[in-house]
């Protein structure tokens, strides 16, 4: 008789257990695949994503692949196979997903590229980000504006030029928007570039590797500044400036009468804020993760519910098959006097976290 009981109550458990998971599912089921936890900025993304969506009523599927990419593409492909209802994906490399694409959409998935674009597929439906060019932009005119304050009497000004990796879509935006601002300056001979290194082919870093940046600055300083002294580095991310910095940092920029230069950065990260809060990282750009999941939570719940995503841009992002309809959020430039008002006023960090 007891075991009798026994196995009605665990029936019973199980039938619970399963209309709970039945019912969790009913708005939908959402695979989010996001290429790393090395940066703190995607696991900032992955969590505001997880509590937005569930919070709307939705179960979700987080997966972080650490910059592999057969990793990503399996895991997208067994996000597929559970039956996901959307896929978001924050590529590792938006060039390789076609294949992966092709079959979410033979199941009728729908797919929204997350912050990065993918490339060279149909089966894009929509595309939440920044304005990528802004930020290049903001980047480029802090770099100067950073010159100007710290360097005044010393032009023409030595800068060397730093890109993201090659197959991140946004890292041409972001060098594009940047020279939007230095190029002028470079044609005046206001700036120079002693290494001549110039371009996404040649200046880009790949996998957005910090120790690759600090290779190449260790590189340029001994090869172009034995008798010169560097003004100033373009950065297109904080983990790429403090593998800069540290560079600088090694051959005694900081310290005594070497000033150090102006490098810039993007994401806030925690220990990129510190730094400029010590003199060393001139700015950075906030990109407000939070923001970005609420954007596409409601992509998603309009593609869900049989309605239109909110989108305000139809034109700047071809990834090479289609022009795929995207909504752009506004980044905010971070440095030594705007930092507590912009991340601690926002919520974004407490005060704790940086002191």
């Amino acid at each position: 008789m007891k075991r009798i009981t026994s196995l009605v109550a665990a029936l019973a458990l199980g039938a619970s257990v399963f209309t709970g998971t039945a019912t969790a599912q009913e708005k939908g089921y959402v695979g989010i695949a996001m290429p790393t936890k090395s940066s703190a900025r995607w696991i900032s993304d992955g969590n505001s994503m997880v509590e937005q969506f569930e919070a709307a009523g939705y179960t979700t599927d987080l997966q972080y692949a650490e910059d592999d990419i057969p990793n990503q593409l399996a895991q997208i492909e067994n996000m597929i196979t559970k039956g996901v209802d959307v896929l978001v994906i924050a590529a590792i490399d938006g060039t390789t997903l076609s294949n992966a694409l092709e079959n979410a959409n033979a199941a009728g998935i729908k797919v929204i590229a997350y912050d990065r674009l993918i490339r060279d597929s149909a089966h894009v439906d929509y595309y939440a980000t920044f304005d990528n060019f802004q930020v290049g932009v903001q980047q480029g005119t802090s770099l100067v504006e950073g010159l100007k304050e710290r360097f005044p009497d010393q032009k023409p000004w030595n800068v060397e030029l730093f890109g993201g990796s090659p197959d991140d879509n946004n890292a041409y935006f972001f060098y594009d928007g940047a020279m939007s601002v230095l190029q002028p300056l470079i044609d005046a001979g206001d700036i120079v570039i002693p290494s001549e290194q110039m371009g996404m082919d040649t200046v880009g870093t790949l996998r957005w590797d910090g120790a690759v940046a600090q290779a190449r600055m260790d590189n340029l300083l001994s090869a172009f500044y034995t008798d010169r002294q560097v003004h100033g580095v373009l950065s297109p991310y904080d983990g790429l400036s403090i593998g800069i910095l540290s560079s600088l940092k090694g051959v005694g920029y900081g310290s005594g009468d070497l000033k150090m230069p102006i490098v810039t950065g993007q994401d806030a990260e925690i220990p990129s804020v510190k730094s400029i809060l010590a003199g060393e990282q001139y700015s950075t750009i906030f990109k407000d993760t939070r923001e970005l999941a609420r954007v596409t939570v409601g992509m998603v719940d309009a593609l869900l519910q049989g309605g239109e995503p909110e989108i305000n841009d139809t034109e700047t992002y071809n990834n090479g098959v289609k022009v795929v309809p995207s909504y752009l959020l506004e980044p905010v430039l971070v440095d030594a006097d705007n930092w507590k008002d912009v991340l601690i006023g926002s919520g974004y960090y407490t005060e704790d976290q940086i002191n």
